[in-house]
């Protein structure tokens, strides 16, 4: 089954993407942990695109559609995907339907995760992170034990100093001007399932389930 996940900050991609992946066994592919990955390793799109991070510049689209290529070739996509974060923008997409029906790989159906502004502010600026070891947590939709402290490390939880609902308008006018013409691309595929994800998050995988349902 070839997915990609698409929704706002704060919209639970993540949340999704692990039950998702749990329930179908497929790889969740995050362009961001993708283009990481390959500068750690010196692949030979990874040392380009260093190059151009080292100078500053965004990694060209062709870079980061050459790394989605290959990575959608490699053995455990077989069964298929789950891909976030990609493609961000209608040129990306538009070069997109060219890799995947070259290799194989059509993209099948196409998960919008819809939440109201008003519930994004509260989870982005509710949000605290461990800086040592990455754990997320919430404090009213998932608290630490002891407030503050990170349950699995003992660190000091931290915000993020983009968590913020000024950061958060800016995340959504990017998002509508970028990524809401992907959807609409999809859309008029047919391609696209779109889930109410302002509930909680057993609710808005029933609905993520039975969307995947009509495609498996």
């Amino acid at each position: 089954m070839n997915i990609l996940i698409m929704g706002p900050a704060g919209a639970g991609k993540g949340t999704m993407s692990d039950l998702i992946i749990k329930e179908f066994d497929i790889p969740h592919i995050s362009t961001g942990d993708m283009l990481r990955e390959n500068v750690r390793n010196q692949t030979e799109l990874g040392v380009l695109a260093k190059s151009y991070m080292n100078a500053g510049k965004l990694v060209p689209d062709d870079v980061i559609n050459a790394m989605v290529e290959d990575r959608l070739q490699q053995p455990d996509c077989q069964k298929g995907y789950l891909l976030d974060g990609f493609p961000r923008t209608l040129v990306q997409a538009e070069a997109f339907e060219k890799i995947a029906e070259k290799i194989g790989r059509p993209v099948e159906t196409v998960l919008a995760l819809n939440v109201d502004f008003d519930i994004l502010a509260e989870r982005i600026t509710g949000r605290r992170i461990c800086p040592k070891c990455g754990a997320i947590y919430h404090i009213k939709n998932k608290p630490s034990r002891t407030e503050g402290i990170c349950d699995e490390c003992g660190a000091e939880l931290i915000q993020r100093k983009d968590d913020t609902v000024e950061q958060l308008k800016v995340r959504m006018d990017e998002y509508e001007n970028s990524t809401k013409p992907v959807i609409d691309f999809y859309e008029a595929k047919g391609l696209v399932s779109k889930i109410d994800a302002s509930q909680n998050a057993n609710a808005t995988f029933a609905q993520v389930k039975e969307a995947l349902g009509k495609v498996a």
